[in-house]
């Protein structure tokens, strides 16, 4: 199994859902986060004083799915992400040793199938 974490814009959010659906996955975790790379941030004028926004908003994406499945999922999530601007986000690969279905107690490529 592996665990696909995706920080993206926020308004790339429905692009991912459409995209994700359409490979059949159907369960993820979206939170909002705020962080920064290559963009640094930036400036804003609030009330006539200027000031840096450091951490930008984010949108940070989790789905565990079967190995098979996992080169699908991130090239979809970069094609459906993709401005070609400073910001775009990144998408990470991790390896999960192991999953269990609370409800059932099923483990394993078991535990995130759609059953």
């Amino acid at each position: 199994m592996k665990k696909i974490e995706a920080i993206i814009k926020p308004f790339k959010l429905d692009e991912a859902k459409e995209a994700l659906s359409g490979i059949g996955v159907q369960g993820l975790t979206v939170s909002e986060v705020k962080g920064f790379g290559r963009q640094k941030g930036h400036t804003e004028l609030y009330r006539g004083a200027e000031y840096v926004v450091d951490f930008l908003p984010k949108i940070k994406l989790e789905i565990v799915v079967e190995d098979a499945l996992a080169e699908k999922v991130t090239t979809s999530l970069q094609a459906a992400c993709h401005t070609g601007k400073i910001g775009d986000g990144k998408i990470f690969v991790l390896p999960v040793e192991d999953a269990m279905r609370i409800r059932t107690g099923e483990r394993g490529d078991g535990a995130v199938s759609n059953s």
